[in-house]
């Protein structure tokens, strides 16, 4: 018997096709038969059972399978019954199955109209949930489908079979299997579509009602129209029997329809519209659902961090996603996986940065930390590095972003997490929203308890490397106390000369910018000064922040001019100017101005000079200490030494620099234009900065800038 056609609605309009006036009528009649009796139980188990039968029944170009094939198959699917539970389920519902299977086998043979066996059927499951309807319907076809094909597939073997066969003249049909191709392929397709749209269902059914009610906005939309896809579901099973139970007994007189196939596949591509539209309300749900998991895991770990504990476990295992049989760590120095107990009770400094890093910021911060693994009875062995890598999980994950992220790993001796997908999105949103994270990179101090004592080391770690352990804001603040503007603070980690010319006595000049010109006139000019003064000079050139091609080419013209010292690694011109940026830094993070502070006003004053185009020099006499250092931009310091005769008596007098620091303070133009230059921060920048120069507050702009000459 052939199903009569249903007119396809546009698939292009959701709402015309679960509301075209002949569905409304049919749903009414559908809706009349819902009377759920309020039981409960898990589809599941017996949803996976009906697809491991349509599975093994499924006809593969209608080959034989051996007697032997069969039964190992068959004690599989029992196993897995048996560990679903599935038995003691099978006893409750076997009767209605078995009534409904029988129900489609009459009505399905006796020429009926496909949408009253549908309502019949219906009337059989009035008592169950939709969910449960639709898993019912699909067992009771699947005892029909599955007796069916395992009788074609055992005729040849079993003699049981070969008898069944022969009176339901099956084997015709597989005599006749290459004209009847088209219809198992539509009855296929449109097994798979019920299926899909079932499992769907079953999902709904299955969401986690503590995440999502169902009068969420996201469910209420799916569920108003879950009765109308069982319903499509069940008339589709009841269409795929018409045509099983069509083929058995009309021997050589069937002549297999293109017409039959052809509203099978209109049935499919119903029921995929269907399930598509399902899908995408599902999507919507997991959305929900995602949101309400990650505000839970966010507050979770808020409550964590708020919490004394005995150690940093708990902490640590918030933060990286452990399961027990996991080693969520790999420690780049050996090249080997480990778990979290490793930084156990030890301070433990979280590098969180994305994929995108510096070189020279991690191969400075590999250095400082293999330095301090040099002395293990120091005090400073009992911290660990971790690298947090945050990415963006809205672009999918490649080759390309695994090879950078294991790149990055494998430059990193100390801990790394496994793979970036170890950090739970709430752990992300924690990391930025209270740890202020934004690209830059961070470095989180937790003791060995696990609380939060600096929430950014890096700035100290740049300023004092180990000396700094155990990187706390209370160490950092008593660091400070003990800091005068000095040569020391200001360069000395940058040459290994500096420290003997410092401990010589010697002045030295630091000094830099880009414009070559200006670095011949200035260097030539100043060593006839310290000629002329009888001093000794050491001159050393900085460059600028970001140094690259222009510093690289005055590098190269300054050693073969032999104009002063340099810096030959790059990296290091990088560190001099990063260590002024994180003086910065950090003097803001305990709320020092330039009004409050000296220091901080020495440090805005020089990173002026970085934000001028013009050149700038530094000079110094041993520590630099009581004013024995002056500063000045590059035509200002070019004038006073052009004019050294008029204040080389001074110099005689007082010594080079303080003679130098009262011309400079006696000339000094009233006219000026500074320009401060701050980095990409991991922090706020303050609303009111003044000028180092005239304590006046500096005008603010955003600069956009690109890092290339």
């Amino acid at each position: 018997m052939a199903i009569v056609p249903h007119k396809l609605s546009n698939p292009r309009s959701e709402r015309h096709m679960f509301s075209s006036s002949d569905d409304n009528a049919m749903m009414k009649q559908i809706q009349a038969t819902h009377a759920p009796d309020g039981r409960e139980f898990s589809v599941r188990p017996l949803l996976n059972l009906v697809e491991d039968i349509f599975q093994q029944a499924a006809p593969t170009g209608l080959a034989t399978i051996v007697h032997q094939q069969v039964h190992a198959q068959l004690e599989a699917m029992d196993d897995k019954a048996l560990q679903n539970g599935s038995h003691e389920m099978l006893e409750v519902l076997s009767y209605t199955i078995n009534k409904i299977s029988c129900e489609i086998s009459c009505k399905c043979s006796g020429g009926g109209d496909a949408h009253a066996t549908t309502l019949a059927i219906f009337h059989l499951l009035s008592s169950y949930s939709w969910d449960a309807k639709v898993v019912l319907a699909l067992s009771a076809f699947a005892v029909n489908y599955g007796e069916f094909w395992l009788v074609a597939q055992l005729y040849l073997t079993n003699p049981l079979a070969k008898g069944i066969a022969l009176l339901k003249q099956l084997p015709d049909i597989i005599e006749r299997s290459a004209v009847l191709k088209p219809k198992f392929e539509a009855l296929n397709n449109l097994i798979r579509a019920t299926l899909d749209v079932a499992k769907c269902i079953v999902e709904f059914k299955e969401l986690p009602s503590q995440y999502i009610s169902p009068d969420a906005p996201e469910m209420l939309s799916a569920t108003a129209h879950i009765p109308t896809a069982v319903y499509w579901t069940v008339r589709s099973i009841v269409a795929c029997a018409t045509q099983i139970i069509g083929l058995t007994g009309t021997g050589h007189e069937h002549i297999a329809s293109t017409t039959e196939a052809w509203e099978l596949s209109s049935l499919a591509h119903k029921v995929r519209s269907i399930h598509e539209h399902l899908m995408a309300q599902l999507t919507r749900c997991y959305h929900h659902i995602d949101e309400k998991r990650h505000l839970e895991a966010y507050q979770t770990l808020v409550r964590l961090f708020e919490t004394i504990h005995i150690d940093n476990i708990k902490i640590l295992r918030a933060l990286i996603y452990a399961k027990d049989d996991q080693l969520p760590l790999f420690v780049g120095a050996k090249k080997e996986r480990a778990s979290l107990d490793v930084l156990r009770r030890k301070n433990v400094l979280l590098y969180i940065s994305e994929l995108e890093l510096q070189y020279e910021e991690l191969e400075m911060l590999r250095q400082i930390y293999e330095e301090t693994r040099q002395h293990p009875t120091r005090a400073e062995s009992q911290f660990e590095v971790v690298w947090l890598p945050v990415v963006n999980r809205s672009t999918p994950w490649n080759d390309e972003k695994q090879k950078q992220f294991e790149s990055l790993r494998s430059m990193m001796p100390w801990y790394s997490v496994f793979h970036p997908s170890l950090l739970d999105p709430a752990v992300v949103r924690y990391i930025k929203e209270v740890w202020h994270f934004n690209k830059k990179p961070l470095l989180v101090v937790l003791d060995p308890q696990g609380k939060v004592v600096n929430p950014n080391a890096i700035h100290m770690i740049w300023i004092w490397g180990s000396t700094a352990f155990p990187f706390t804001s209370n160490r950092e603040e008593s660091l400070w106390k003990e800091e005068t503007w000095r040569i020391e603070l200001l360069a000395d980690t940058v040459d290994p000369n500096i420290p003997a010319w410092i401990e010589g006595q010697k002045h030295i000049c630091l000094y830099g910018g880009e414009d070559m010109d200006w670095i011949r006139k200035f260097t030539k000019t100043a060593d006839a000064v310290a000629r002329a003064a009888n001093i000794q000079l050491e001159m050393l050139y900085v460059g600028k922040s970001n140094p690259r091609d222009k510093v690289r080419k005055n590098n190269s013209t300054i050693q073969a001019e032999k104009l002063s010292h340099i810096l030959p690694d790059l990296t290091m011109i990088w560190f001099f100017w990063v260590r002024l940026e994180s003086m910065w830094h950090s003097k803001v993070q305990h709320n020092r101005t330039v009004e409050n502070d000296l220091i901080m006003q020495e440090i805005v004053t020089m990173l002026s000079f970085d934000g001028s185009e013009h050149g700038w020099a530094v000079i110094s006499r041993g520590s630099g200490l009581q004013g024995h250092m002056a500063k000045a931009k590059g035509t200002d310091i070019l004038e006073c030494f052009e004019d050294f005769q008029s204040w080389n008596h001074i110099a005689t007098e007082k010594g080079f620099v303080p003679a130098l620091n009262d011309y400079l303070h006696g000339h000094h133009n009233p006219l000026h234009c500074n320009r401060l230059i701050l980095p990409g921060t991991t922090g706020t920048i303050p609303e009111r900065v003044v000028c180092a120069e005239c304590n006046r507050p500096m005008e603010k702009f955003i600069m956009y800038r690109c890092c290339t000459d």
